[in-house]
């Protein structure tokens, strides 16, 4: 049994649209607030949570409805197009508001924004496992990574090359949302002529296309399900944690320049993907994933001893070692969790999934600025 790469690649351009769109919200919203509208570091912090806050009810919503389209094009497909062209279109919006300093318009686009972006991230997410057997879906999620991580470059490249500011200093970032926006519709065109996903869905095995289970699981799987939750809170609340907050203990505490160290610890993530994917299917997911908790926890904890006047080579080591770690951990993590589903829960459990990744998101940065 091999993987289709180049089918697993055109699946991922949904991933790629949807993290290009998360690097620029994550990057240029809260200077918008800061410098557009005035607003300050605590009321710009609540409204920065507001997609983590709204994910927890709209993923695994989304992720459970798309499980119970019946359209022709499929169960995910649908939700990915119109999601994708609600939120183009409050991205265009928002972009309008911005230039006109209206800071009601820009509320309530936002708001529209996010709800739009959290229609489809499930399903788009879900589509993977949907046309790929559970044998290959560490490989397969290795690709999505990738593609995850491109989406992400292309925007960081636009911020770059993209943004003005003018003579009274007022930033300029409608070239930039028209470049987010373009990826996002190229990659649902993409999608839309190059992928079908209901006879992909029926080339799987007979065994792998059951449908939606009904009633409680069975004990050992709910347990299974619900360590495998904890475990994805506790990972993302750690990663984080030392990730979000490190240009501020770098920069305060150690005196060592946080953008190159932060930068390895990404690219050495990103080289590690497909390797990994290839380890794990020989290994298996739960070996691999230990290996990986181990690298994790010995780098984090080896750099805890830094002190002022430490080595930055060291450190940018121990980070790349933690960005390899971090990779082996996210490429496995998902495909265990629907590794558990019956083909009709997919959605489902990518919620579930997402849910516990992104309460760790709401918790981590207010208990790891009270540790700091």
């Amino acid at each position: 049994m091999k993987l289709d790469r180049r089918r697993t690649i055109l699946i991922g351009f949904a991933f790629l649209s949807i993290c290009a769109f998360w690097q620029m919200y994550d990057m240029i919203v809260p200077l918008i607030l800061r410098d557009t509208y005035h607003i300050g570091d605590g009321v710009s912090g609540v409204i920065m949570a507001m997609d983590n806050i709204l994910a927890l009810f709209m993923l695994p919503l989304f992720g459970r409805l798309s499980d119970r389209c019946t359209a022709k094009m499929g169960r995910r497909t649908p939700f990915i197009v119109f999601g994708t062209i609600a939120a183009i279109a409050s991205l265009m919006a928002l972009g309008l508001a911005q230039w006109h300093g209206d800071l009601i318009a820009f509320m309530i686009c936002l708001g529209c924004l996010l709800v739009s972006m959290g229609t489809y991230r499930s399903p788009a997410v879900a589509l993977m496992p949907d046309v790929t057997p559970k044998p290959l879906r560490s490989k397969a999620n290795a690709v999505i990574n990738l593609m995850g991580a491109l989406g992400g470059v292309y925007t960081l490249i636009a911020i770059q090359l993209l943004v003005r500011t003018d003579a009274a200093g007022k930033a300029d970032y409608m070239r930039l949302f028209f470049a987010v926006a373009a990826v996002m519709a190229i990659a649902v065109f993409i999608l839309l002529g190059r992928v079908r996903e209901r006879a992909l869905h029926d080339m799987l095995p007979p065994e792998e296309k059951e449908e939606s289970s009904e009633g409680k699981l069975p004990a050992p799987v709910l347990k299974s399900l619900l360590l495998i939750l904890f475990s994805v809170f506790f990972w993302y609340m750690g990663y984080n944690a030392v990730t979000s907050k490190y240009s501020v203990y770098a920069g305060s505490v150690l005196g060592l320049d946080f953008n190159l160290t932060l930068i390895i610890a990404q690219a050495a993530a990103i080289i590690s993907y497909i390797p990994v994917g290839i380890i794990s299917s020989k290994l298996g997911r739960k070996k691999t994933i230990l290996a990986g908790v181990i690298m994790l926890g010995s780098a984090f904890l080896c750099a805890s001893f830094m002190r002022e006047g430490s080595s930055l080579i060291v450190m940018n080591c121990l980070f790349a070692l933690a960005g390899i770690g971090w990779a082996t951990i996210n490429v496995n993590s998902y495909p265990m969790v629907v590794e558990l589903a019956k083909s009709g829960d997919v959605g489902k459990y990518t919620g579930y999934y997402y849910t516990a990744s992104m309460s760790a998101q709401i918790v981590t940065p207010i208990l790891s600025g009270a540790f700091l």
